[in-house]
């Protein structure tokens, strides 16, 4: 299940979870067995400059390579782009999951 936190300075009128819908969507675009994501929003009161920082991290699995971190983040990182006023840092960074890391949906 992958999951993106988006941390960001509060001077940004952002919906966070319309925004986390869309990137899950283009998370399932480029990998359909995806599945949900999981997401979370923090808008910083504390800032300096104007900024957004998108975190998308998945679990390591052979199609996922190179090519395919290069064209999610490129995706991800336009559609984020396209809300931000100027002027505004971005940054996005998919990532991987280490051997140290465990999920469960526990009921």
């Amino acid at each position: 299940m992958p999951q993106t936190e988006l941390r960001y300075s509060s001077d940004l009128a952002l919906d966070g979870a319309e925004i986390l819908t869309r990137i899950e969507e283009i998370i399932l675009q480029h990998d359909g067995g995806a599945g949900a994501s999981k997401g979370r929003a923090y808008p910083a009161a504390a800032f300096t400059h104007t900024h957004l920082m998108a975190t998308v991290s998945l679990l390591p699995k052979p199609h996922r390579d190179d090519a395919f971190v290069d064209a999610l983040k490129n995706d991800v990182f336009a559609y984020l782009a396209e809300l931000l006023p100027r002027p505004c840092w971005l940054s996005v960074d998919v990532n991987f999951s280490g051997n140290g890391y465990q999920t469960e949906f526990l009921e």
